[in-house]
């Protein structure tokens, strides 16, 4: 990390500034007012600022030519032209108000705003297209503050999870649209199960921490919120083929209307994804698709989308054990004997090296589908009072597959089976866990301005699962005929309503000064009835009631500072298999988060640092503790936090080179942990709870440092064409030291990692083509060999019997990707 920064402050020093700058004024084209907020861009340079109360703006450090401006707002016209620099006064910029209402309507109701007393980081449309490699979108988010990614197959494509600020996917709200995407009973997303979902994707806004009342799940440790594409008011068709390490290959078509009859457009996408993984078997096979129809108007939008995915993946989520890792012969050995493998899977074990997948039978593939269709429609009554609402309904439906060795019959409610004179009670059996889910509901928000100064915003949203998971045993080795046709050995549904309300406002003060309040409840009513894999009778009702409070206030000292702090409450229900596995009924938690900030948005450096208390009660975490059938329990934990300090910086060191970077520094700690080790006595006929205490311990995977890096060149501007350019990014990533579980164990960690990519992208506008994007990523270019998760567990056959067996999930060492873009 240190030899980077040392590089990046070399390179500082070498490039001398322009001496340019550009001052300007957007106005409204009908009364003559500056335009407070307008986002203005070089896209040349990947330069952007946003207008003051005034409408005025600048940029420095800008040598001699010609550059193209992008103005932007959400309710006037885009403009797009040439300025010549050095200008020599102050530029007027007049914009006309919107043909059609905003699009960010659909979104304004959850999302924070600029000035906002709440931590967020936003990518636009451009940012996105750059890290859309064909991978899932929390490779997409990887370089944004507070994140670490993962991935089950090591390459970002199947598989893969995100946290942010320590806190896992299943603490992390999402929306599309405003629409919720977490799954109900899990609280997780699955990005596999809507690929390429990037390709669509308009704008990204994360929040940390609790962040803004929002639909869906609660907001734990951030909030993703996406927006899919705009209106293209010109007709377009695009092609993007790539090919890469691990025989990856990824096709996009997209395509659209343009305005149609002055009101109407269509817009396409069709995707396929294919890659073999890095880990071995550990394959992808992914289709997905969008399609939306829409009617613009001066003052009402309706719009109609239906997307989602197709997915079949080789498993690869038992992960890798550290002997395997660390080529550790003899640590195998003692893999082998604790799970009791068999030749093949032992001899699997011992020559695969890093890229070992547990699994071997041609099969073990998980196949699922999910299609999301959204009907939005928004209306602007006034210019003080707008409506937005959304219809949903979303259906998921797939299984996985599993062959199990020497199963007994009994543990599928099944007796012994007879051949000839031999009693069998196992046998070698394929099985499939099937998951047949429909999620629907309504989301509302109704934002109403009282002047100038006041917005208030009323929304919620109103949203019912049922989900169906069951089992068939689809072959057996011997005894067929011991099982019946279509047999269903567990069968149980889940049924879910949530429901939210909330009210915030926004005031400004004066020009200095805005206060932020917001109110939300939300009512959980949840059910299971059936019976369980495990064939134990599931009957469960469990109802929530949840407010949670917010309040924050902004100062603006300056055209380009802000000075934040808020504080926020949120409450949240255990998951599915707390419910299911612990005995005992959990108790939900709940979180108070501290959010103090100062943000400068200066057109050559830009800064923000946040400091955040995440204090908790009842915190559900791993100690180590099962039920009687041999589940790990999640056990509350009276008092824990999260506190830490985030900063960022945006630097234009010279019209050629630009850098960003942050970085996270936290202190992750459970005041009090018990851990719970099972020792089963030399002859394992024994059972003894061993209980170890811990005090001010770490949280798992919860790393007290992230930091990420962007370092962009641009080689060269305008040599086949005065549009074209060619760009050459250093990204780097590194994140430090995670426990596994929550004792401080060092022997039980991933080790921290400093990863590097190299990303060339050269692009060409209005020549021959609309567009050309030719992207060259080589990923992990140093071939750091890392992993990036894990888990652990432990148990004893007397105290002179000790098994401790840590898991990891490697990821890819070098590798590649070259991808073309076509539009027309």
């Amino acid at each position: 990390m240190k030899s980077l920064l040392t590089s990046l402050l070399v390179c500082s020093t070498i490039f001398a500034f322009a001496q340019h700058s550009l001052e300007g004024v957007v106005i409204d084209q009908a009364d003559g007012k500056g335009i407070p907020g307008a986002v203005v861009e070089i896209k040349s340079l990947n330069k952007a600022v946003t207008t003051d109360l005034d409408g005025k703006f600048v940029f420095s450090g800008l040598r001699e030519g010609t550059i193209q401006l992008l103005i932007s707002h959400v309710s006037y016209d885009n403009f797009s032209g040439e300025v010549s620099i050095p200008a020599r006064q102050e530029m007027e910029f007049r914009l006309d108000s919107r043909t059609f209402l905003a699009e960010e309507v659909i979104v304004r109701a959850t999302r924070a705003g600029e000035t906002s007393p709440v931590t967020h980081s936003e990518m636009n449309r451009e940012e996105i297209k750059a890290m859309n490699q064909g991978q899932d979108l929390p490779f997409v988010l990887n370089f944004m503050p507070s994140v670490v990614t993962t991935s089950d197959a090591g390459a970002g494509v199947g598989y893969t999870g995100i946290r942010i600020r320590g806190s896992d996917a299943t603490r992390i709200n999402v929306t599309i649209n405003g629409v919720p995407l977490n799954d109900s009973e899990s609280q997780g997303v699955f990005w596999v199960d809507i690929p390429d979902i990037a390709s669509s994707t308009q704008s990204i806004q994360v929040q940390r921490g609790v962040g803004t009342s929002t639909n869906g799940a609660g907001a734990f440790g951030g909030t993703i919120n996406l927006q899919t594409n705009h209106l293209d008011q010109d007709p377009y068709a695009e092609l993007i083929n790539g090919v890469g390490s691990f025989r990856t290959r990824r096709h996009t078509f997209s395509f659209g209307t343009g305005i149609l009859k002055d009101h109407w457009a269509i817009d396409g996408r069709l995707s396929k994804i294919n890659s073999d993984g890095y880990i071995d078997r550990a394959s992808s096979d992914l289709d997905s698709y969008y399609f939306s129809a829409g009617y613009y108007g001066a003052k009402t939008i309706v719009k109609a989308l239906i997307f989602g995915g197709d997915e079949r993946t080789y498993q690869s989520w038992y992960g890798t054990p550290e002997a395997v890792l660390k080529n550790d012969s003899e640590g195998i050995e003692a893999v082998i004997i604790n799970n009791g493998l068999d030749e093949e899977q032992a001899g699997n074990m011992r020559t695969a090296g890093r890229t070992f997948n547990w699994y071997l039978y041609e099969n073990q593939v998980d196949d699922y589908q999910q299609d999301h269709y959204q009907l939005h429609a928004s209306h602007r009554f006034s210019d003080r009072f707008t409506a937005q609402a959304a219809l949903h309904y979303t259906y998921g439906r797939g299984f996985y597959e599993q062959f199990r060795r020497d199963d007994d019959f009994s543990d599928y409610g099944l007796g012994d089976a007879v051949v000839g004179d031999t009693i069998l009670t196992s046998t070698d059996l394929v099985r499939r866990r099937w998951l047949d889910n429909h999620f629907y509901g309504l989301t509302y928000a109704l934002m109403y301005q009282p002047g100038t100064s006041t917005e208030i915003t009323l929304g919620g949203g109103w949203n019912r699962y049922d989900g169906d998971h069951f089992g068939e045993v689809i072959w057996t080795e011997t005894a067929a005929g011991n099982v019946p046709k279509d047999y269903r050995y567990y069968d149980n549904t889940g049924v879910k309503t949530d429901l939210n309300t909330y009210v915030k406002a926004v005031h400004q003060i004066n020009g200095q000064w805005q206060v932020f309040g917001d109110l939300q409840y939300r009512r959980i009513d949840y059910s299971i009835a059936g019976i369980d894999n495990d064939l134990r009778d599931l009957e469960l009702d469990a109802q929530y009631d949840f407010f949670n409070p917010k309040a924050g206030i902004s100062f603006m000292p300056g055209d380009r500072n802000t000075v934040y702090a808020s504080f926020a409450v949120a409450n949240r229900e255990p998951v599915r298999t707390d419910f299911i596995d612990n005995p005992d009924m959990p108790q939900p938690e709940k979180l108070n988060n501290l959010e103090i900030g100062y943000r400068n948005t200066g057109s050559v450096i830009s800064f923000e640092a946040n400091a955040y208390w995440m204090d908790y009660s009842n915190q559900l975490v791993l100690t180590g503790e099962l039920n009687d059938v041999g589940s790990p329990l999640r056990r509350n934990v009276d008092d824990s936090y999260r506190a830490g300090i985030e900063l960022q910086a945006g630097w234009s060191i010279s019209p050629n080179f630009t850098w960003q970077a942050n970085a996270t520094f936290s202190r992750n700690k459970i005041r009090s942990f018990t851990e719970i080790i099972y020792d089963y006595g030399p002859a394992f006929d024994e059972f003894n709870i061993i209980e170890n205490e811990y005090a001010d311990t770490d949280i798992a995977y919860s790393p007290s440092i992230i930091a990420a890096s962007q370092l962009t060149w641009q080689v060269l501007s305008g040599a086949i064409h005065r549009s074209d350019k060619l760009e050459l990014t250093l990204l780097s990533k590194y994140v430090g030291d995670q426990y596994l579980d929550n004792t401080s164990n060092e022997n039980r960690k991933i080790e921290d990692y400093f990863v590097n990519d190299l990303r060339l992208r050269y692009s060409l506008e209005g020549w021959v083509f609309s567009g050309i994007d030719l992207t060259v990523q080589v990923n992990n270019i140093f071939g750091e060999q890392f992993s990036s998760n894990g888990y652990t567990f432990g148990y004893q056959g007397g105290p002179d019997y000790v098994v401790r067996e840590n898991y990891f999930y490697p990821q890819a060492l070098a590798n590649y990707m070259i991808t073309l873009g076509i539009r027309i």
